[in-house]
């Protein structure tokens, strides 16, 4: 299959590389916790065993490479932030890591029996190119299984976002969302007719609900940091307004703890996310 675009051919690909550059360790201590979630489930909608040639594509700190290795997987593990990658070769030191971006990777045809993303379709500007490239590197009959955020989020979901609403913080005008051209409805169904458009066959997708177990200060922490579009946003507002932001986060947060005396922090926020399959 052709490529028919390069990487980072788009601003929304131009605002991943800033967002994401330099913050490894700082998505490692927050919201990779989340993400390693559905590590399990990715891995069993994919079928990867024992001898799999597994493609770990958006690899972060290497969490899901490190679980396919643990089956006996053989693994390449893929990601375009160098600080990630330097995370990957510590916690997944079997896998084969390269530095690559979507929507070219430098990996030949038909070379994988299961390519997995773990919320990895979110951050890229041309979701069909990207899953087009996932097809070609698969062998015919192997299996693509990835997880994306809901377009209807669970309510932990939205904490940070209502604490910055709150707090009269303007999203900056460069951190835009896809190009409509571009995007797709975010329900199981709009998932699937993306897959079936890139030229997988039976797609399916379903809803994955979960808490996440958390504490008041690790969640905040990422944003703090500048990770992703959210945390990019609060640190782009005056310090008056961050520090309203934090307020009105400690106040919502008051909804999610879980009222244990011993961790009067700890929060369960839920979550809820998409597990979609397909076959090449």
């Amino acid at each position: 299959m052709s490529q028919a675009a390069p990487s980072s051919s788009t601003a929304f690909d131009a605002n991943e590389r800033t967002a994401w550059a330099g913050r490894g360790n700082a998505y490692a201590a927050s919201f990779g916790r989340l993400c390693a979630r559905p590590v399990d489930e990715l891995l069993d909608a994919a079928g990867v065993a024992a001898g799999s040639r597994v493609l770990d594509v958006g690899t972060g700190p290497g969490t899901v490479a490190a679980a396919a290795g643990a089956r006996g997987a053989r693994v390449t593990a893929v990601d375009a932030e160098p600080s990630m990658l330097e995370l990957a070769r510590l916690g997944a030191p079997q896998a084969r890591t390269l530095l690559a971006t979507l929507p070219v990777l430098p990996l030949p045809e038909g070379e994988f029996d299961a390519v997995v993303a773990n919320f990895v379709l979110n951050h890229v500007g041309r979701p069909l190119l990207a899953l087009a490239e996932l097809r070609r590197v698969l062998r015919p009959g192997g299996r693509l299984a990835l997880t994306i955020w809901s377009g209807s989020p669970a309510p932990g979901q939205t904490l940070v976002p209502r604490a910055l609403q709150a707090a009269g913080a303007v999203r900056p005008p460069h951190l835009g969302p896809l190009d409509p051209a571009d995007d797709f409805p975010r329900t199981t169904d709009g998932l699937a007719g993306l897959l079936t458009a890139a030229g997988l066959r039976d797609a399916d997708c379903r809803t994955l609900d979960f808490d996440h177990a958390t504490t008041v200060d690790e969640w905040w922490s990422g944003p703090a940091s500048g990770v992703a579009t959210i945390g990019l946003t609060l640190l782009a507002q005056s310090p008056e307004v961050r520090a309203a932001a934090r307020g009105h986060y400690e106040r919502l947060a008051a909804e999610y703890r879980t009222g244990d005396p011993a961790t009067p922090d700890a929060l369960l926020l839920p979550h809820r996310a998409l597990l979609a399959t397909a076959v090449r």
